[in-house]
């Protein structure tokens, strides 16, 4: 299905918006009925009421999903069994594609392209990646003595609690539940109060295609009360959350506080993006750095916030940007034109705003942007933004905004500009824009992040390689071969041979 207005307009008038928890193969109320309201930032207007895991509700998901792992259902269950089930629901997200883009879209405001042509299809390269991998893994056999033979092999390591953010809400969840499910683990997704739509719709496609009951259920509330619950429960064997750092020094403390239960962590950043005077295209580094900031509202955690770029070109350099971002201003989500969509809740449109006030005050300079905008619309919008004239020890340099907001340094050599990278809390990812292969080498062993881009910004990423961080970005990592480690328990067996 093409995306276009006729065909977004048909889905939409029989959207189905899902508001119940998935718990053992069925939608249910949660037990005490509680709910909260789902609010569109697209226009502001309520979407539906949405019902609330509590303690009794996240009880029960806990207590079938162990049965079903105790039971094998799922985790004695053939990889290749696995993976023909897996596979088939890569096929339903497919077949739903516009469904569930919409469903996002909606929810928390990203543009209907950014749902279409982005999110799901990565979302089912993932599904599609781990179930072709399962299958073609192997243990190991250690080289020991004559009289003894070492096995060393991998079991999955039980019921999965996966958080996740708002920001990309069906995509960041199948970065968890993918390597998760295909390992044999039994899954409780607890997705964003502000996002939880497309989450509860997998639950209904992943029985479908065959995941046993109990292996996979769907816990929408919020942090202090679902997500805490999740993260000190007993019989929960792993974590795995996306979202601040805040929140997971939190999930660290939980585990110490409980069974010790594994943690694997990605937390944000505040990734530079370094532009030396020698890059050899300066209009495509312009226009990976504005989209690097700008796409997706600045909502991204690996977003290129803080542009340190050489002095003799800042001028010209900040100038390209600043005629980009004029294309890049937020519109109608729901137009597949739009290149920008909606902050996802007003909470967070001043939260930006806070910090753009904070800027201004601490002395920076306000070059473009800077304002709430669309608000005839009831949504949440702001204009792409950067400052000039910022040191790195002001917050705006420092500190996480999760919006469209650049800030720009300035570095006269190498040393300084890596300096400048390193001085963060964070390490997520960085960008480095050079014609020299050894500077941009140096550079790559040199800067304290988990991923680094060498003349480009998050492109071409996909499925086969780890995304994670150092520092506060994070514990463990998303993606790639490493990503199963998050959800498998090494085993050794001796065997004495006679």
């Amino acid at each position: 299905m093409s995306l276009n207005y006729e065909n977004i307009n048909k889905i939409k008038s029989n959207l189905n918006y899902p508001s119940e928890l998935f718990i053992n193969g069925k939608y249910q109320k949660s037990i005490s009925e509680k709910s909260f309201d789902n609010i569109s930032p697209i226009n502001g207007k309520k979407i539906n009421k949405v019902f609330f895991a509590q303690q009794e509700d996240i009880d029960l998901a806990v207590f079938k999903a162990r049965e079903a792992f105790n039971k094998g259902y799922w985790s004695n269950l053939p990889p290749g069994e696995r993976k023909k089930i897996l596979l088939k629901f890569a096929t339903f997200l497919e077949r739903d594609r516009l469904e569930l883009s919409l469903l996002d879209t909606i929810d928390m405001g990203k543009t209907i392209n950014d749902s279409y042509n982005s999110d799901l299809p990565t979302s089912i390269d993932n599904i599609e990646w781990y179930s072709e991998i399962i299958d073609k893994l192997f243990d190991d056999i250690s080289p020991s003595s004559k009289e003894y033979m070492g096995l060393i092999t991998k079991e999955p390591i039980g019921v999965v609690a996966a958080i996740v953010p708002w920001n990309y809400p069906l995509w960041m969840a199948i970065w968890k539940i993918a390597p998760a499910l295909i390992t044999g683990n039994s899954v409780i997704l607890k997705p964003a109060e502000q996002s939880p739509m497309s989450a509860i719709k997998i639950g209904a496609l992943l029985s479908e295609a065959g995941v046993p009951d109990g292996v996979f259920s769907v816990l929408p509330g919020d942090g202090p009360i679902t997500g805490k619950s999740l993260c000190l429960h007993n019989d929960i064997d792993c974590v795995a959350f996306t979202g601040s750092g805040e929140v997971g020094k939190l999930v660290l403390q939980y585990s110490g506080l409980s069974n010790m239960k594994r943690v694997q962590l990605e937390c944000g950043g505040k990734s530079p993006n370094i532009i030396f005077a020698d890059c050899h295209n300066l209009d495509a580094a312009a226009e990976a750095s504005a989209f690097a900031i700008f796409g997706n509202q600045g909502e991204v955690c690996s977003a290129g916030s803080r542009l340190i770029v050489q002095k003799e070109i800042e001028n010209d350099f900040v100038n390209k940007i600043a005629k980009i971002s004029l294309k890049m201003q937020p519109s109608d989500p729901l137009d597949p034109k739009s290149f920008a969509g909606a902050i996802v809740n007003t909470e967070q449109l001043k939260k930006i705003n806070k910090y753009v006030n904070i800027g201004k005050e601490e002395g920076a300079s306000l070059e473009v942007g800077g304002n709430i905008t669309m608000k005839e619309t009831g949504g949440c919008y702001f204009e792409p933004t950067i400052f000039k004239n910022v040191k790195n020890n002001m917050k705006i340099a420092q500190e996480e905004i999760f919006g469209p907001v650049l800030t720009t340094l300035t570095f006269s050599k190498f040393e300084e500009a890596i300096s400048i990278a390193n001085d963060t809390q964070y390490g997520l990812a960085a960008g480095v824009w050079t014609s020299d292969i050894n500077k941009a080498i140096r550079a790559s062993r040199e800067i304290r992040a988990g991923t680094i881009y060498i003349n480009n910004y998050e492109e071409g990423v996909d499925s086969t390689i780890p995304l994670g961080g150092y520092k506060q970005s994070g514990i463990g990592r998303d993606n790639g071969y490493q990503a199963l480690e998050n959800y498998l328990q090494v085993k050794s067996s001796w065997i004495k041979i006679t």
